[in-house]
């Protein structure tokens, strides 16, 4: 597993981000398809995320992703889907007929984490760093809700 660094960070945020065109309609061919892929390519250069892998079904966009902390999910994929609808709407007009609404791309996305360890590792993980009462040489403050 390799890390990415920022000026104040060391990160290997990777997100399998998963959207479709509105309707699930099968329009992701030909010139259309080379086009979206080069948009998210720039969408993804401009905001540091590096692409692990990806790819383009005729009726989604697969792509597993690598996001610096300063980025949200939602604000990434706020960028790709909003700057790919107007482009590919402005340039193919057999788009901009089947689609009159502005909307190329559905509401929403799927989007789940990808890491080395589970829910699991991290709960044990916490319960080892927690002190038994009586050990510590300050009275402890009770949780705040933090835990479980």
């Amino acid at each position: 597993m390799t890390y990415r660094s920022g000026s104040h960070t060391l990160f290997h945020h990777r997100y399998h981000i998963i959207w479709a065109p509105k309707y699930r309609y099968k329009v992701l061919i030909g010139d259309v398809r080379l086009r979206v892929r080069d948009i998210i390519r720039q969408v993804c250069a401009e905001k540091g995320v590096n692409i692990v892998s990806g790819a383009l079904s005729r009726d989604h966009v697969h792509l597993f992703v690598e996001i610096p902390p300063h980025l949200s999910v939602s604000e990434f994929v706020q960028h790709a889907k909003g700057r790919s609808s107007r482009r590919i709407q402005q340039e193919f007009e057999h788009i901009r007929k089947r689609y009159w609404g502005q909307r190329f791309w559905a509401r929403g996305y799927f989007s789940t984490t990808s890491g080395n360890i589970t829910d699991d590792v991290t709960m044990a993980y916490l319960e080892r760093h927690t002190e038994p009462p009586g050990r510590a040489s300050a009275p402890r403050p009770e949780p705040t809700g933090l835990g479980r």
